[in-house]
């Protein structure tokens, strides 16, 4: 999945969520601008039943505001692999076993250009 987005002029932050459902998401992709006492930082996250496991924070943060970036996300049954624009990859571990996305939501400060699927 590779949905191209541009985050707003004065963004906060935006996510990302892919999983089953709502409240089971094999990835909480939250890069954050300044938002939550955080600036220039992604959080990625599981939330399993509701309950949030433990986040994986990553300081390198690529975003600019008002630019358009690209984001692909992969996964297997052990981990999910986001790449971002440029060259920066990172992983996270698929904690639900995630086989099919059923369930994807986009939320924050960026509109979405496109989204493509393979």
């Amino acid at each position: 999945m590779c949905p191209l987005h541009q985050p707003s002029r004065c963004p906060h932050s935006f996510a990302l969520n892919m999983g089953r459902a709502g409240w089971d998401l094999a990835l909480h992709f939250n890069p954050r601008f300044e938002s939550h006492g955080d600036a220039r930082i992604i959080i990625c996250n599981s939330l399993q039943g509701g309950e949030w496991g433990e986040e994986q924070r990553e300081p390198d943060f690529p975003f600019q505001q008002g630019q358009d970036a690209k984001i692909c996300i992969s996964f297997d049954a052990d981990e999910l692999t986001v790449a971002l624009s440029g060259e920066q990859q990172l992983t996270f571990p698929n904690r639900l076993g995630l086989e099919t996305v059923e369930f994807l939501s986009v939320e924050g400060d960026f509109r979405v250009k496109s989204i493509k699927f393979k």
